[in-house]
């Protein structure tokens, strides 16, 4: 476990440094891997429809319901892979 949190911390940090800034729909993944990956399962009612932000990162979250934080921390590391250069 110990190497894959190295790794995760790593891609965390490179993801900071990517060359281009990822889509909305891969910064929704991105953010919602994260935080399955170090929070867990999504807490909290979900926000208003006039919180369109908030409401997005949430659903984003909540779609990665029971995923372990190994598997979220493995497919993070993944995709920020994916979007090096």
């Amino acid at each position: 476990m110990s190497d894959l949190k190295t790794q995760f911390e790593t891609a965390v940090a490179d993801s900071k440094k990517l060359s281009e800034r990822p889509d909305n729909a891969t910064l929704l993944k991105l953010y919602s891997l994260y935080k399955q990956a170090t929070d867990g399962d999504v807490q909290g009612s979900r926000p208003g429809f006039t919180a369109f932000v908030e409401r997005a990162k949430y659903d984003a979250w909540a779609g990665l319901q029971g995923m372990s934080a190994e598997d979220a921390m493995q497919d993070y590391i993944d995709l920020v892979e994916s979007l090096k250069d």
